[in-house]
């Protein structure tokens, strides 16, 4: 390559957008579509700078294109560079995000999240509040929603965690189910990741109810079982703490099993290059944490 390879400097900010764009989709023709522009010119940019660079950044071929080995170590580059200056005019120059958005379990929003946010409101009383509910765990990767509070261990590839509430499990029942005796009531079986009455049983050295017929695959079904006097849950002290407040559950005086899992609220690793979304997110993570 040569003409343009001998200039010095930057490239011009628009090829790296475009290059940023291709690289990401892997096709020349979705970034066009991202970028408001057509195929022939997401093509012409790259190719200029190509030849600014004196180095292919592309593979074409008759089946699409690939990134070359050059194209695979400038991408990282261009893209966080890209984000920073995004990120550093919207610090210096923006105003204070208008909008957020946050993904979370149906059972999460309705029992971790929407009961705590009353003190974030407060303080943002001017900021769009954008909740996704997500059917399941898997499907957190196929969004692009930013801030997500996840069930886990805190570690998932490419996103920052805060630990909102440990995981402890402890026997509850409905507060109207009259019973001489708790371990009369069935045991709900809740099937997933969370230990379940044999771990607590193994652990605790108690004696656990008589397994039930009912068997639920989410902490929010099993919860809203007990509470309509379907058995006994070993229940999450967290989710159900408006549920204990408010007398539609009770607390059994058994013994309490904590989890290695928890509630975190995870965000992508960009998103706190800005100072304003970091002060937001400490706020959000502070309110969530209460007790």
């Amino acid at each position: 390559m040569s003409g343009l390879s001998k200039k010095k400097g930057l490239p011009p900010l628009d090829w790296l957008k475009v290059f940023e764009a291709a690289g990401r989709h892997g096709n020349f023709t979705a970034a066009a579509q991202e970028l408001g522009s057509t195929q022939a010119a997401v093509s012409q940019r790259i190719r200029n700078l190509e030849e600014w660079l004196g180095r292919p950044l592309f593979i074409r071929a008759a089946r699409g294109v690939s990134l070359t080995v050059e194209g695979e170590s400038y991408l990282p580059l261009v893209r966080d560079t890209l984000r920073r200056l995004e990120q550093g005019t919207q610090d210096l120059f923006g105003k204070s995000p208008g909008e957020i958005r946050l993904a979370s379990l149906s059972s999460h929003l309705d029992t971790l999240v929407l009961p705590r946010l009353e003190p974030f409101v407060r303080d943002y009383p001017n900021l769009r509040l954008v909740m996704d509910s997500v059917p399941l765990r898997s499907a957190f990767d196929e969004g692009g929603t930013a801030l997500q509070v996840r069930y886990g261990r805190g570690s998932w590839p490419g996103r920052q965690a805060a630990l909102l509430h440990a995981e402890v499990l402890q026997p509850m029942m409905a507060a109207s189910t009259c019973a001489e005796n708790w371990l009369d009531q069935p045991a709900i079986e809740l099937r997933g990741e969370r230990p379940g009455w044999s771990e607590w049983v193994r652990k605790t050295g108690a004696t656990a109810p008589e397994p039930g017929l009912l068997s639920v695959d989410s902490m929010g079904h099993a919860l809203r079982a007990a509470r309509l006097g379907q058995g006994i849950v070993l229940g999450s002290r967290v989710l159900a703490r408006y549920l204990l407040a408010s007398d539609q559950l009770i607390l059994l005086k058994q013994p309490a099993l904590e989890c290695e899992d928890g509630y975190w609220l995870t965000w992508p690793e960009s998103f706190t290059a800005s100072k304003k979304r970091r002060r937001l997110l400490d706020r959000l993570v502070e309110a969530l944490r209460t007790e």
